[in-house]
């Protein structure tokens, strides 16, 4: 099996969301004929949608928008049958901080597992980083060609 299915992949917008869907269960992406499984983008917060249990958002990088959600439930899972308390959930606890970093007009980047909703491709969200430096978004941009060139433009190896 490739490896490229294990890391988050370095993609560009137009790249992730022209991703070819494989009929697999569970549901996988190939990219150039490699598995991709995990994404890492980097762009600006362009829209933003909070609800109770999620946190959907748009991060554009000026190649096309790619649909974020951070899931904010985790806390309503581990509610403790006894005291009729909630525990203390450190995952959900990072995932309300991570939200807290999601403003319109932020530099993130963000790491996560593409997934398909409603027909729509988006990254369920496990990782959002505020970027102070809009370098990044440069150095994102030749990074993701410095992949195309060294992992995407090559045959696969043999099976």
């Amino acid at each position: 099996m490739d490896s490229l299915h294990l890391v988050h992949v370095k993609l560009l917008a137009a790249d992730l969301l022209s991703l070819t869907l494989r009929h697999t269960s569970p549901p996988s992406f190939a990219h150039r004929g490699r598995i991709v499984a995990r994404a890492e983008v980097v762009g600006v917060v362009v829209s933003r949608d909070r609800r109770e249990k999620f946190l959907r958002f748009l991060i554009d990088d000026g190649t096309g928008c790619v649909p974020c959600v951070l899931w904010l439930n985790h806390q309503y899972l581990n509610a403790n049958s006894s005291s009729g308390t909630l525990d203390t959930d450190p995952t959900g606890e990072m995932a309300l901080q991570m939200s807290e970093v999601v403003h319109l007009g932020t530099l993130l980047r963000v790491r996560g597992r593409i997934v398909m909703y409603r027909g729509a491709m988006q990254i369920a969200v496990r990782d959002v980083i505020l970027e102070k430096d809009p370098n990044v978004e440069l150095l994102h941009w030749l990074q993701c060609v410095h992949m195309a060139k060294e992992c995407f433009d090559f045959p696969l190896p043999p099976a």
